[in-house]
């Protein structure tokens, strides 16, 4: 019997195929992060892993649903590994599986899970952890060419656990990232420029760790980008828009607002821009609202990390514009094939 309507395409594509292949682009940067910051992250990826496993099987019986389809679709893996990337290595354990629990459970099947969720559920776990943890959440551990150790992997565990390393003074080892300098910094009266040349100390090409770990964010991303997997829009209207105000406002007054570079290869900004602000089911669909939504995004962050309380700002400003996104996609549809003025 012949189907009953044309025409029909084939997609080759997958839930789980695209994420796992966002999964591989996010694995140059897993490893510089190891090579910069040390073993931390494994340990938390493995603990998110743990914790994803018995959410996801607790949950999926919960709401009646088949164990193995869902739970090997690879969407709660991608959720997890966003959130460990945003986590201080060395955080306690705790702060991980609490925060990867809250994002799978109230980010993703209270609403209906995969598809239905209208937040990111690796934001709202972010921003939880945030708000509930302020503390714990911003104890960063130095990169290599500032601390001159990095621990491995049963260093990293063990202080996870215990909070302690039998030898080692961790406060030697932890300090502020390069935006939280920044916002101290000024908060003392000294000038943004001096900051960002004094207190990052810069490395080959003038990159700092985190610059490195942002390229090759953006390594991953560009692939992704040429697979098409993910849409020009959403790293273009984001970064686009982030460099732009951040250029208007260092030439306004420098002393007062870091340059471009500074802002585009700090914080979580390059695994915003392609892996974060990409997500198919939160983000907005029609092509102009991709990138109305990115850039709303690139202003959102820069004003929080300017005048808010917090010093990335990427997880609310993406909670906020996940909000706007059915809006967005109201006013920007496209016009239907044969349409007629």
């Amino acid at each position: 019997m012949s189907p009953a309507s044309s025409p029909f395409a084939h997609n080759n594509q997958s839930v789980r195929k695209v994420m796992m292949q966002v999964q591989i682009a996010a694995f140059p940067a897993l490893l510089t992060h190891i090579y910069l910051f040390g073993f931390g992250i494994v340990v938390q990826w493995l603990l998110a892993v743990a914790t994803m496993l018995v959410v996801e099987y607790i949950m999926l019986k919960l709401r009646g649903r088949p164990v193995m389809p869902f739970m090997t679709d690879m969407s709660a893996l991608i959720t997890i590994t966003g959130l460990v990337f945003c986590i201080p290595p060395e955080a306690p354990w705790w702060i991980i599986v609490s925060g990867s629990a809250f994002a799978l459970i109230f980010g993703k099947h209270l609403y209906g899970g995969l598809g239905y969720n209208p937040f990111n559920p690796a934001m709202l776990g972010y921003a939880f952890l945030l708000i509930s943890f302020p503390v714990q959440m911003t104890q960063w551990t130095l990169p290599v060419d500032l601390s001159g150790h990095a621990l491995n992997f049963i260093q990293s565990a063990h202080y996870i656990f215990t909070g302690q390393i039998p030898g080692m003074n961790m406060d030697a080892l932890t300090g502020a990232t390069p935006l939280n300098a920044v916002r101290n910094g000024l908060s003392q009266g000294i000038s943004a420029t001096d900051i960002v040349t004094q207190t990052v100390k810069e490395e080959a090409f003038g990159l700092t760790s985190w610059g490195w770990v942002n390229v090759a964010f953006m390594v991953g991303g560009l692939w992704m980008m040429y697979s098409r997997v993910i849409s020009w829009q959403f790293p273009v209207g984001f970064l686009g828009s982030l460099a732009l105000i951040s250029f208007i406002f260092n030439q306004y007054d420098p002393t007062l607002y870091p340059p471009a570079s500074f802002m585009l290869l700090t914080g979580g900004t390059m695994l915003a821009a392609f892996f974060i602000i990409t997500d198919p089911v939160t983000a907005s669909t029609t092509p102009k609202g991709k990138l109305i939504y990115a850039c709303g995004i690139g202003v959102l962050v820069y004003v929080i990390r300017q005048w808010g309380a917090f010093p990335d700002g990427i997880a609310f400003a993406i909670i906020l514009m996940n909000i706007a996104v059915p809006l967005i996609d109201q006013y920007t549809q496209p016009r239907v094939f044969g349409h007629q003025r």
